[in-house]
């Protein structure tokens, strides 16, 4: 009885799913991790990012507030706050800077 092929499938069964799980993000400017993602962003009317299956769009900043678009709502995020529960996510400021902003998504 051959047992190769069976072991075998299950190998590539597995490394699909495992992979599944990492893409949670569809962009150079995200790198995710197995239920969260960190995000970083050009200060730009333009900047959008696919995140753990929701669109994150930049919408404007401040130099302490910034304000995205998370799954069609809008949500303001200051340094420091506790995360805003979004569509699920989690979505917390890291880093705002003159040209960048940086987020966490979190399930």
């Amino acid at each position: 009885m051959n047992t190769a092929a069976p072991r075998i499938a299950a190998l590539f069964t597995s490394a699909a799913l495992g992979l599944a799980l990492l893409t949670g993000c569809s962009s150079d400017n995200v790198s995710c991790g197995l239920d969260q993602c960190t995000v970083t962003m050009d200060r730009s009317t333009s900047a959008s990012a696919s995140v753990l299956g929701v669109e994150a769009k930049f919408v404007s900043a401040d130099a302490n507030t910034v304000t995205l678009e998370v799954a069609g709502e809008q949500v303001q995020l200051t340094k420091g706050q506790q995360a805003v529960n979004v569509a699920g996510l989690q979505v917390s400021l890291d880093s705002i800077t003159a040209d960048q902003v940086g987020f966490v998504v979190s399930r």
